[in-house]
């Protein structure tokens, strides 16, 4: 009889048979061929659900770059474009978003949502990790995971180059053919006091500036790497132009006299929950800062990473955090307490700052008391386009707003291609123009308003016209199945695995957080708010038969090595809008997978 005690058995890494990549629209970056999960038997494959709406889905896709090329023999990201806006779901728009974003792998064009059905996502951006036989073996929602997932890799690669299972190779990404323009997805637009106007060349890492006409070039600013997609530009009081270099997380000054470039704020890594929100502007972490404008003294930046706009104090060289709280949403108020959604559009009149609030779809402002109102839209899931009284008007994923010389504000209404004007006297929401294409800022030259037709690649001169035009109204809601929910309690449960030589950062206090909240906030009868546990039992009103429950997680997990006294630590974190319909026969329990798997 043996005595001795058994050594425990290496857990086996839970797998389940992955979904067919289905996709009405098609493949791109794949030289026109079509690809089944058969096709790519033998590698490990990285199914990335996202939206170019999305800034999350944005930041997930620097993120996954260099994984991309250290791993490029053995692994293969697929794209799968999943549409929250109706403009989404044209193909065109996609096709020019890959090439908009930089994306150097194939893409999966799915304008129904079958493969996002099918793999049950709940959430933009989401991480789905195939074997190289066919088996998903972790999911992930949101930022923060690439470390994760390269372990995960690594260890694939061992497991199934032991196995005889894994395929070495290059992969099905075909390069597009280039296109010769002078601007190419350009972002924002500002007039020099000499009458030029300064562009920026957001997909070409540049700025542009062009003479009068709007057409020719004068000078290119910023090769070299200065700038990565830099988007809002605006004139400071010593008359340098501050711009927004959104991908490098910084905002840097241009001196048109001199042509010196200087970075004025931003670290040039991305803010994370719990990093500094204020101080030396050069030593506080940004995230993609959008647009910014002069007003009440200080430099304003929208930063739409984390749906907050900030400071900068030129006086002190500092930054701090002006309003928003980082949870996504419409909520208005004091600035401390307002809710933004990847704001994208500033501009300053003498007494009110106008926001382009892009994801609620909506025009909003802050007062020089520092309250946040909104003047049209209705948060995340109500788009459309629809003129008449602001208090019903709809407007779809607006980049930009222009202050006009009658108090009135020109909006960019972006997935509209359209241009349209809110006027604070009457409360009229009326239409501009129309076929403007992806329209995403704007800057008044005389008597003419000159837009960024950022999906043409060209500025656009129009004459303000004295009569609106007549559109038929459209509405939308986000199309997403409700999710059936039992009347009574409900526990939400955010899966959380620390990733493989990770655990949970305990040193300092708790190390996840959960938000909760709802639309309308009569849904919840009890358990919103925030706390320290990835879990919450809810308690529905029995009044309210369907909403949207708004849930907000964070974890932080690091290195676990005993023997490092500073192990590297890495934040994983993810906003769900989950559409419930409450039913006698629905679930009691709603599981939100942040990484790992549900068991």
């Amino acid at each position: 009889m043996n005595d001795a005690t058994p050594a425990p058995a290496t857990p086996r890494r839970a797998r389940v048979r992955a979904p067919e990549l289905i996709g009405k629209g098609g493949w791109l970056n794949t030289g026109g061929k079509e690809y089944t999960l058969a096709d790519l038997r033998g590698r490990i494959v990285i199914l990335d659900f996202w939206t170019f709406c999305c800034i999350n889905c944005l930041h997930v896709l620097d993120e996954l770059r260099e994984l991309e090329q250290k791993h490029s023999d053995t692994v293969v990201i697929i794209g799968v474009h999943s549409p929250k806006f109706v403009h989404e779901a044209d193909h065109e728009a996609v096709v020019d978003a890959v090439e908009r974003y930089g994306v150097h792998h194939p893409v999966l064009d799915d304008p129904e949502l079958a493969t996002w059905k099918q793999y049950a996502v709940r959430a933009w951006p989401t991480l789905v990790v195939i074997d190289p036989e066919g088996y998903i073996v972790a999911q992930h929602a949101g930022e923060g995971h690439a470390h994760a997932i390269e372990t995960l890799v690594t260890e694939l690669e061992a497991e199934h180059g032991a196995k005889g299972t894994l395929r070495r190779g290059d992969g099905p990404y075909v390069a597009p053919e280039p296109v010769a323009t002078d601007l190419r997805f350009p972002g924002k637009v500002l007039a020099l006091p000499g009458g030029n106007l300064l562009v920026s060349d957001t997909t070409r890492h540049q700025l542009v500036e062009l003479a009068p006409d709007g057409e020719t070039v004068v000078r290119r600013i910023g090769g070299g790497g200065v700038f990565n997609e830099p988007q809002g530009l605006a004139l400071l009081p010593d008359g340098k132009v501050a711009v927004a270099d959104t991908v490098h997380h910084a905002v840097r000054t241009y001196d048109p006299e001199s042509g010196d470039i200087e970075l004025i704020a931003g670290t040039g890594k991305q803010w994370w929950q719990g990093a500094p929100t204020s101080g030396p502007a050069t030593e506080v972490a940004l995230s993609s800062p959008w647009d910014l404008a002069w007003f009440g003294g200080r430099l304003w930046i929208a930063m739409a990473g984390v749906h907050q706009l900030w400071t900068y104090d030129p006086g002190t060289g500092t930054v701090e955090v002006a309003a928003g709280t980082t949870n996504e949403g419409l909520v208005d108020g004091p600035a401390a307490e307002a809710w933004f959604a990847q704001p994208s559009g500033l501009a300053a009149t003498a007494d009110r700052l106008w926001i382009a609030d892009s994801e609620n779809s909506a025009l909003r402002w802050i007062d020089l008391e520092g309250a946040v109102h909104t003047a049209v839209g209705t948060g995340l899931f109500d788009f459309g386009h629809r003129d008449g009284d602001a208090g019903q008007a709809l407007l779809q994923h607006p980049l930009g707003v222009t202050a006009l010389p009658d108090g009135s504000v020109a909006v960019c209404d972006t997935y509209n291609h359209a241009l349209r004007r809110y006027d604070p006297a009457t409360g009229e929401v009326t239409t501009l123009a129309t076929d403007v294409r992806e329209p995403s800022a704007a800057v008044l030259v005389g008597d003419d308003i000159v837009v960024v037709e950022s999906a043409r690649h060209r500025l656009t001169r129009l004459r303000l016209p004295e009569e609106a035009v007549q559109v038929e109204s459209v509405a939308h809601r986000t199309q997403r199945a409700a999710t059936d929910v039992a009347p009574g309690k409900l526990r939400v449960d955010v899966i959380f695995q620390a990733p493989a030589g990770q655990k949970l950062d305990l040193r300092y206090g708790p190390s996840t957080r959960l938000l909760v909240s709802s639309t309308p906030p009569e849904l919840l009868a009890a358990g919103d708010g925030a706390g320290t546990d990835l879990f919450r039992d809810l308690e529905l009103n029995p009044d309210v038969t369907e909403g949207i429950l708004h849930v907000s997680a964070m974890a932080a997990s690091c290195d676990d090595d005993p023997a490092n006294e500073y192990p590297a630590c890495h934040v994983h974190q993810q906003d769900w809008g989950v559409p419930v319909r409450v039913t006698e026969e629905g679930t009691a329990r709603l599981p939100l997978v942040l990484a790992g798997m549900d068991g």
